[in-house]
């Protein structure tokens, strides 16, 4: 049996993520010392305790969402449990190279915190806006985001069927907000989230963004490494690269992810970090595959317990 670690992406991070592992696990412990050597501050106390506010700075969340993940995968690798394959919904294809040792973990901290800075710097607060467009095909909301008439706006996350993310000019993305409800959406959400990420508003980013990356030390990846913007399986670290820079700015293609794992042999997936966002659309994707989750002590020892029991 193929079993594939996933990772979390921004949305997923709460106060208090990780506690629970690090109060348990000496090698957790250790991973929040690295992260906070690398970042300059105490990244167990912000991520225990906050607050929100702070927590939800972009250039917080990324590297203290990263830690929590990664101390979740030492969690599952303390217990003998590595994966076939890997895959992270946007900031967890960070997480994500880690664990296919692509990326140092005291790397990826600094490089997360980074992008978390530019991501913010990227576009005038109240320029951009992100909706969540939920009931409606892909092909008819991509038709849509093509006729609106008062601004860019694209899809920026096809997470599973029925649910897809758009992004863009804050004008056109109400334009497809209410054109989609036209079409027969169910509902058309707007995201408390004021970067329009994934999108061509982007662009100017990921060009800052490839400059951190230059000079980052990436490596190829050892375990099938599953990319967003193209939804396959790739492991050479200037392919990685040049993908992670993509990804700032277009869609990522999480159900498409998915099904790339499941027609590798993948038949077990484990959320790795906290919450179980990416669990959810996995199961809309694909309702015969295993699914697990791991972000606290009960987790792992249920999903250590349920995975031998498959073996």
């Amino acid at each position: 049996m193929k079993t594939a670690f996933v990772f979390p992406g921004q949305g997923s991070q709460a106060v208090g993520m990780g506690k629970n592992l690090f109060e348990n696990l000496e090698p957790v412990k250790n991973i929040y010392d690295i992260a906070s050597e690398a970042l300059g501050y105490d990244v167990a106390y912000m991520s225990f305790n906050g607050p929100t506010e702070e927590l939800n700075k972009t250039f917080r969340t990324q590297p203290c969402l990263l830690t929590a993940s990664i101390a979740a995968h030492v969690a599952l690798a303390g217990m003998g449990i590595m994966p076939d394959a890997v895959a992270g919904h946007s900031l967890g294809e960070y997480s994500a190279l880690v664990a296919a040792g692509s990326m140092a973990f005291r790397d990826a901290v600094k490089i997360t915190e980074q992008r978390g800075l530019i991501m913010q710097d990227a576009v005038p607060e109240g320029k951009g806006l992100m909706a969540a467009i939920l009931g409606i095909d892909r092909k008819t909301l991509d038709d849509i985001c093509n006729s609106v008439s008062s601004g860019y706006v694209a899809a920026a996350n096809y997470n599973c069927p029925g649910q897809i993310v758009i992004s863009g000019e804050k004008a056109a993305v109400e334009e497809a907000m209410a054109k989609a409800k036209e079409a027969g959406a169910k509902r058309a959400l707007p995201l408390a989230v004021s970067v329009p990420s994934h999108s061509r508003l982007m662009q100017e980013a990921g060009a800052k963004f490839s400059k951190v990356l230059d000079s980052a030390n990436i490596r190829d990846a050892s375990v099938s490494f599953v990319n967003n913007t193209d939804a396959r399986i790739i492991s050479d670290a200037a392919e990685i690269k040049d993908s992670l820079v993509r990804q700032m700015s277009q869609s990522v293609l999480w159900e498409d992810c998915v099904s790339t794992l499941i027609a590798s042999g993948v038949s077990a997936f484990v959320e790795v970090g906290p919450g179980k966002v990416l669990s959810g659309l996995i199961k809309r994707i694909d309702g015969n595959v295993k699914i697990f989750n791991v972000e606290n002590m009960e987790s792992l020892e249920k999903t250590a317990s349920e995975l031998g029991s498959l073996k």
